[in-house]
């Protein structure tokens, strides 16, 4: 079993890539030093360099390879990153932890009537673009839960992104496998009591931008954005799949259970 699992880590292809922040390009040049490595076209698995930043950037540009990616922390914010160690990388990969992400579809119609779709790992928020507060409606499934939202901004969000903007707008943090989405909203003004809900992972959500020509928002998925929107609808595609690599010792599912115990 030994050497059947030592051809087994010395057969998979490793891509290493990295964030153009200086701490990360040295570790991308110590890295490649130390370990066998191809193109991320031919890889079996990526390697990912940098922050949650950089990790959603590669999520997002691989994101149709099935490619299963391994992040290191060399970065400013490392939630979604394994710790970084220069030695042992392919063994790493080899005995690490796979989680599975599907993202959020969007598709956001404009004023002018364009028709616009993006991906979100994280979350799709709706935002106002001007000093005029932002009125907008809610669907779920079909069913119109609130007339009329008066806020900066709503947000619908992921498990896996539930600890990112969602928390820093007050919204809960939810467990990987609890198969929920957070719908929170930012710095609402009526209903003033209200701080948004817990809905299925597969329910259909619409917003609609109440007065949109006097109160213009924009809809931004990830780092997708789209002004000047109308109506934006979202939903989990589970066509697509991501697939997120990490040690065993301190997995994905164990850091958002330890992020509600955090002060």
């Amino acid at each position: 079993m030994a050497d059947a699992s030592l051809k087994t880590v010395a057969a998979t292809k490793i891509a290493i890539v990295a964030s153009e922040a200086d701490l990360a390009q040295t570790a991308l040049t110590e890295l490649k030093a130390r370990n066998p490595h191809v193109p991320p076209d031919e890889a079996d698995v990526i390697v990912a360099v940098g922050g949650d930043g950089f990790m959603l950037e590669t999520m997002h540009r691989y994101i149709g390879h099935n490619v299963p990616i391994f992040g290191m922390h060399r970065g400013t914010i490392g939630f979604m990153m394994n710790d970084y160690r220069l030695d042992g990388l392919a063994e790493r990969v080899a005995t690490a932890e796979t989680v599975q992400l599907h993202p959020l579809e969007m598709e956001a119609t404009c004023i002018d009537g364009r028709r616009i779709r993006a991906l979100a790992v994280n979350e799709v928020s709706l935002l106002r673009q001007t000093r005029q507060i932002a009125k907008i409606a809610i669907d779920i499934d079909g069913v119109r839960r609130m007339p009329e939202l008066m806020c900066d901004g709503i947000m619908l969000a992921t498990p896996a992104g539930s600890t990112a903007y969602n928390f820093s707008a007050h919204g809960p943090i939810i467990p990987l496998s609890a198969g929920v989405m957070a719908l929170t909203p930012i710095s609402a003004f009526r209903p003033r009591r209200w701080r948004g809900a817990i809905l299925p992972r597969k329910a259909v959500v619409e917003f609609e931008m109440l007065e949109c020509a006097k109160r213009p928002g924009s809809a931004v998925a990830d780092s997708t954005e789209v002004r000047d929107v109308t109506h934006v609808k979202v939903l989990e595609n589970c066509d697509v799949t991501l697939h997120l690599l990490f040690d065993r010792e301190y997995n994905l599912q164990e850091r958002v259970l330890k992020e509600q115990f955090e002060s």
